[in-house]
């Protein structure tokens, strides 16, 4: 069992990245507390250490290449967020076939009654991720991001 900032570290990279998917290639304001929840700074004006996690994991997808920003407001956003072309390209790419099986692809779309092109759009990393965040299944989020976008898959 993962640590529990690790899982959440997942579950916040997986919901910005489905968000700005979503958006693409438009920019938006990506904002912590659609991400990780509502958060009341302390008497003196620093939030909760779960806020400033999901801000960290926003900071680092940007250090390592899979979104830009032009600047952030306050410790509460990233200011015109757009994923970068190699996010795109790996969200937008078909997962190996042993991950979409286990974790996204149907048993009823495995039979071959949807179109080609429909199975192969189930079967991108986005839309696994999706399916992964609508589980709430926190195993799940972390094992489907870390096959996104930690294994070794080569050119991206």
């Amino acid at each position: 069992m993962a640590d529990i900032h690790v899982e959440e570290f997942y579950k916040d990279a997986a919901i910005a990245l489905v968000q700005l998917y979503g958006a693409f290639p438009r920019r938006i304001n990506l904002f912590v507390e659609d991400i990780a929840g509502p958060d009341e700074p302390d008497e003196f004006g620093l939030h909760s250490k779960r806020h400033m996690a999901c801000f960290g994991a926003l900071l680092w997808l940007s250090e390592e290449g899979l979104l830009r920003y032009v600047d952030t407001i306050r410790q509460e956003a990233l200011d015109q967020a757009v994923l970068t072309r190699d996010a795109f390209i790996r969200l937008s790419s078909p997962a190996p076939q042993a991950l979409a099986r286990e974790f996204g692809v149907a048993e009823e779309n495995s039979a071959g009654s949807l179109p080609p092109s429909v199975k192969e759009d189930l079967s991108t990393h986005i839309n696994l991720i999706r399916t992964a965040l609508r589980s709430g299944n926190s195993a799940r989020i972390s094992h489907i991001m870390q096959s996104t976008f930690f294994a070794d898959h080569g050119n991206h």
